[in-house]
This record gives C-alpha cells, structure tokens and sequence, in this order.
C-alpha cells in the first residue's frame, strides 16, 4: 500500500468518472465502509426494520361514549300505507 497516492483516481474503463483508489489507506477505508454501509442497508430492508418498516395499522377500538353510535330504528314495513289490508 501506498499511502502517498490520491484517494480517488479516474476509471480505466473510459469515462470521466473518479474511482476509490483502495491503494491509498483512506481509499480501502471509504471501500470497506460504503460496502458495510449498503450490506447493512440491504439488511434492514430485506428485514423490514428500521425506516423500512412498514406503519402499524389503526387497531379497531369500541366507541367511547354512546353520541358517537346511534340506535338501530328498524324501517316500517310499509311506511307509506300502499299495502291493502286483508
């Protein structure tokens, strides 16, 4: 290890993009920790913890007091009068 090299060094695979240079000590740490970082992430989400957890449901509770429930009136059987009478 070479300590005295850049902790980032361009890609050979011909972009312009920069790399962890794992030569350099503080490169192998930035490799070793976002790979422990996305391992751990996969985790929790594979696991549903954490912030992937999903929300509780609203468990049903009764009513508290009764002007939140009304009476059941059952409807008349003929409420406009249109059935003959035997």
């Amino acid at each position: 290890m070479n300590g005295d090299g850049p902790v980032f060094k361009k890609s050979r695979w011909g972009t312009n993009r920069y790399v962890y240079n794992a030569d350099n000590p503080v490169g192998l740490a930035l490799v070793v920790i976002s790979t422990a970082l996305g391992l751990v992430v996969l985790l929790l989400m594979e696991n549903r913890v954490g912030p992937f957890a999903p929300t509780p449901e609203p468990t049903w509770h009764p009513p508290t007091s009764y002007v939140d429930v009304r009476p059941y009136e059952p409807l008349p059987q003929d409420p406009y009068g249109t059935t003959p009478t035997p």
